[in-house]
């Protein structure tokens, strides 16, 4: 059962990181989630999801939410937490959406909270760090955080929907987003149509 750690920043988009946790739920996997704290606030803004800032009561609600007791809910300021270090690092990365402070910050190495920490570990250890950034338009910085990121061993998924298959909602769009990050982490997916199959057969 593969571990996961799902990130959620203050970018716009948390709905992505809300349904790829669904999936990787779904899936089978061992997820933790953790939220910095303008990833909270977006979260309520965007999904109307009201989670505490104290982690105890956020574990509960985000259990509730996803109807998962195991899942478990991290705190961005514990860095004590075992995600903290490469001895017992996730399998796998991912921040979805990414803003672009949190990208320059990952980029600059910077280990302030337990999100870029852990961020920090996976490129260190080598392991699957996927970065979902949601922004526009793109200045230099950004491009050229984002390139020392790919350079470093990220995966760059932008949340870039394509038309192809037909997206006939808006869940249809973040689909495609979703499952082009569970086709990064080599999981099974039938969120969209690929390029030259019907529609519907994913």
């Amino acid at each position: 059962m593969q571990q996961i750690l799902v990130a959620i920043t203050g970018a716009s988009g948390s709905i992505y990181g809300l349904r790829l946790t669904e999936e990787l739920l779904r899936l089978g996997c061992r997820v933790s989630l953790l939220l910095s704290e303008p990833g909270r606030q977006v979260l309520n803004y965007e999904a109307g999801l009201d989670w505490s800032d104290d982690r105890c009561r956020r574990q509960a609600q985000v259990r509730a939410h996803f109807a998962a007791p195991d899942l478990v809910c991290l705190d961005n300021a514990d860095l004590f937490a075992s995600v903290a270090s490469g001895s017992n690092a996730p399998a796998t990365m991912v921040i979805c959406p990414c803003s672009m402070g949190t990208a320059g910050r990952v980029a600059a190495g910077l280990s302030e909270t337990l999100l870029e920490r852990a961020a920090d570990v996976m490129l260190k250890e080598r392991r699957p760090l996927l970065l979902v950034p949601r922004e526009t338009p793109l200045n230099i910085i950004h491009l050229e955080n984002l390139l020392r990121l790919a350079r470093a061993g990220a995966a760059i998924i932008p949340a870039m929907p394509a038309f192809y298959h037909h997206p006939q909602s808006r869940d249809d769009l973040v689909d495609f987003v979703v499952g082009k990050v569970l086709d990064q982490l080599g999981l099974p997916q039938t969120l969209f149509a690929r390029w030259g199959e019907p529609r519907g057969e994913g």
